[in-house]
C-alpha cells in the first residue's frame, strides 16, 4: 500500500503529490531525478544512486551489505518491532528487515524511482506499507515506532536539514527505543575547511547530488543533541564501487550482470568510473559508519 504526504522532497525534482502513485516500469521511475530536465543521455543526468540502480547495482549502501547487516544485529530486530525505515530506495535493508516477521514496517520515501522494487516487497507483507513524505515531516504518530531506520540519507542534506529528519525520528520513536542509520563519513576528525570543500564539491560532481559526510564525532553530536544516547558504533571502507565489494554486495551474478551492463551502457559506464576516481581519490578521508543510538526516556520539549 502506498500513501501519500504534501510534505517538500529535498531530492525529488518537482513538488510532490498527494495522489496515489502509479507503479510503472523501473527505468522510466529513474528518469525522473532531480537532473531529468537537462539534456542528453539518461546516464549523465541520473543522481549517482539512481544510475547504480539502473546499471543493476541492488546495495548502495557505503559501508555494503556487510554494515547494513551488522547494523540489524546490534539493533535487534524482532517481532515485536513497529518499524520505520526512512528512504528505502530499492528495498534491500526493508527485505532484510520484513524478514524477521515484525509487527509492522512503514517505509517512507517522497520520490518515484523505487516504487516499483519496493511495491514488490510491500506487496508480499500484510503488515508492510509505503507512505509518500519527507523524512523531516512524516505524518506518522508521536511514539508509534521501536524502530528507525535511515541509511545513505543524512549525508545527502544540508546540516539543519539533517538535524530536522534526525528529530522527526526522535519524535516518531517511543522512548528507550532505536533509531539506526548507516552513512558516509569523513577522516580526519580534525578535517579543515578546504578538505571538506574540496571532497564535498568532487563527490557532489561526481553523484549529481549535493554530498556532506560529517566525522564521527560531528554524526554523534548531532544525535545526542536530538535527544539520544549512542549505543553503538561501526565503521567500514567506503569502497561501494571497488570490485571485491561489489561481488561481496551483489553476488556472483549480480557483480556479473553489473559488469555485462557497464560493458554494454558507454554513457553509464564513463559516469560509474567518474565515480568512482573520485571514491578512490579521497579513500583516505572516507568510511562508512552505522550508528545505534537510543532515544532518552526524559527529554525537553518532547
Amino acid at each position: 500500500m502506498i500513501t501519500s504526504d504534501m510534505s517538500n522532497n529535498p531530492h525529488a525534482s518537482g513538488t510532490p503529490s498527494n495522489k496515489q502513485s502509479v507503479i510503472g516500469s523501473r527505468h522510466a521511475q529513474i528518469a525522473q531525478s532531480v537532473h531529468g530536465q537537462r539534456s542528453g543521455p539518461e546516464e549523465q543526468r541520473l543522481q549517482g544512486h539512481w544510475l547504480l540502480a539502473k546499471m543493476g547495482k541492488r546495495v548502495l549502501r557505503p559501508g555494503g551489505i556487510e554494515l547494513t547487516r551488522a547494523m540489524l544485529d546490534a539493533v535487534g530486530v524482532n517481532a515485536d518491532d513497529d518499524i520505520v525505515e526512512f528512504g528505502p530506495g530499492v528495498g534491500k535493508t526493508a527485505a532484510l528487515l520484513l524478514a524477521a516477521n515484525p509487527r509492522s514496517y512503514t517505509g517512507v520515501d517522497p520520490n518515484p524511482e523505487g516504487e516499483t522494487a519496493m511495491g514488490e516487497i510491500v506487496g508480499e507483507h500484510r503488515q508492510a506499507r509505503m507512505v509518500k513524505a519527507d523524512a523531516a515531516r512524516t505524518g506518522l504518530p508521536n511514539a508509534s515506532a521501536s524502530l528507525v531506520i535511515g541509511e545513505a540519507m543524512l549525508t545527502m542534506l544540508p546540516l539543519e536539514r539533517k538535524r530536522a529528519v534526525v528529530r522527526e525520528a526522535a519524535r516518531i520513536l517511543k522512548p528507550g527505543c532505536r533509531y539506526a542509520i548507516h552513512e558516509m563519513g569523513l577522516k580526519p576528525e580534525d578535517a579543515d575547511r578546504q578538505l571538506r570543500n574540496d571532497l564535498e564539491r568532487g563527490i557532489s560532481r561526481a553523484i549529481h547530488v549535493g554530498a556532506r559526510p560529517l566525522t564521527l564525532p560531528e554524526w554523534v553530536d548531532m544525535l545526542e543533541g536530538e535527544g539520544f544516547d549512542i549505543a553503538a558504533t561501526l565503521e567500514r571502507p567506503m569502497h561501494l564501487l571497488e570490485p571485491a565489494r561489489i561481488v561481496s554486495d551483489e553476488g556472483f551474478g549480480g557483480a556479473v550482470r553489473f559488469a555485462g551492463n557497464m560493458i554494454r551502457n558507454s554513457a553509464g559506464r564513463k559516469r560509474v568510473l567518474a565515480m568512482r576516481k573520485v571514491f578512490r581519490q579521497y579513500d583516505a578521508n572516507l568510511c562508512a559508519y552505522a550508528i545505534v543510538a537510543v532515544k532518552r526516556r526524559k527529554t525537553e520539549g518532547r
